[in-house]
Order: structure tokens, then C-alpha cells, then sequence
């Protein structure tokens, strides 16, 4: 992990891959919530780093870095999010394919899976959520799409997502969902933040 000085009072930590971000980001959400830095105002998960800001000595935290080892995430246990998907998406027989499976099994492997929101990003409100195993990554088209639907399901590489708006994308669509994931009227605005819990759901 390489900790980089930000403006007067962040530190930006590069860690070496996703698995350790998450890691370092629920360490960091539980030390906080227990009164250490407390004077900390965000935490700012990334794909592969953790913004901390607020810190009242931003040297002293960052020597202290080196000495951490965060435990990995518990994906098992809590409450968690439910988002009921309706499995009808364009790219759900290409995603059985690759999965070596039937249309009917993606369903049971995606609701059978506990995710968690690692970050937030790419649009107002989409949350990146891992948990897939590595036998069930697949890639992003290799042709992205000019505009997919809000509350499209899909999944690229080790993240499954929803999309908040209509947008372009490239990720595999295996479903829908009526869940609002980003709704301004609301407080939060955001139904999935970095650290929640997901359960996908097939809806009847």
C-alpha cells in the first residue's frame, strides 16, 4: 500500500488490487464508527485506492499504514439491500454460455451470491458490487451499447451493477429491476453506498 499526500489534511492510499480497497475501506468504516479518527469527514472507496480525509495529522496516519494488515471483507451476515430482478436481459444466453449453464441457472447463481458495494462511480448513484467468484467474470461487449435502460442488471469482469439512468454502457445484461438506485427527491439519494450489503431477488 502507498499512501500520497492530498491538499493539506487527505491522504490518498493505493493498495494493490480491489480485494485489499474493499478490505481497507470496511477497516477504516469500523475503526471510525469505534472513535478512532474520529475528526475524519470522508472515506472514499476507489477500484484500487481509499481517499481519507479530514485527518488532523495526515503524516503521522500515513506512517502508520505500513504496519496495517486489514482483514477481508465478510461478505456473509448483516442486513443487506434486496433488489428483485426480473432475469429477462438481452445478453442472459451469452452470460449461461460463458458460465457453462443453463438461462434458468444464472438466476440461482446471481441471487445465491452475497454482494457488497466496493464503490460508487461511472454515473450518479451506480454502485460497483463484487462477490462473484472468478468462474463467473465475464468480459464487457466488445461493442458497447448507446443507451441502456435505467434498472438494467449487468455484470463485467468482478463486478455486478444497475444502472441508475439510461446511458450507454458495455456490461452484460442479464435483467431488470423497478428498484430506484439514485433518486434526488430522496435523502440519501443513493440506495447502494460504499459498504452495503446486495441481494439480488427473482421476481415472480
Amino acid at each position: 500500500m502507498r499512501p500520497l499526500p492530498v491538499g493539506t489534511d487527505s491522504v490518498l492510499l493505493e493498495t494493490p488490487d480491489g480485494e485489499y480497497a474493499e478490505a481497507l475501506h470496511a477497516l477504516l468504516l469500523r475503526w471510525r464508527a469505534q472513535g478512532r479518527y474520529a475528526e475524519v469527514t470522508e472515506i472514499v472507496p476507489a477500484a484500487r485506492s481509499v481517499l481519507v480525509c479530514g485527518l488532523a495529522d495526515p503524516r503521522a496516519f500515513a506512517a502508520e499504514v505500513a504496519r496495517w494488515r486489514p482483514p477481508p471483507v465478510a461478505r456473509e451476515g448483516g442486513a443487506a439491500v434486496e433488489l428483485p430482478v426480473r432475469f429477462d436481459g438481452p445478453d442472459l444466453a451469452e452470460v449461461a454460455g460463458a458460465w457453462g449453464v443453463g438461462v434458468a441457472e444464472v438466476a440461482d447463481l446471481v441471487t445465491s451470491t452475497a454482494f457488497r458495494v466496493a464503490f460508487c462511480g461511472f454515473a450518479p448513484g451506480f454502485g460497483y458490487l463484487t462477490g462473484l467468484p472468478q468462474g463467473l467474470r465475464v468480459p464487457r461487449r466488445a461493442t458497447p451499447r448507446t443507451r441502456v435502460p435505467a434498472g438494467a442488471v449487468a455484470l463485467a469482469g468482478p463486478y455486478a451493477g444497475v444502472y441508475p439512468r439510461p446511458s450507454p454502457g458495455g456490461w452484460q445484461i442479464i435483467g431488470t429491476t423497478e428498484a430506484a438506485v439514485w433518486d434526488p427527491a430522496r435523502d440519501p439519494a443513493a440506495l447502494l453506498a460504499p459498504g452495503t450489503n446486495v441481494r439480488f431477488t427473482v421476481v415472480a
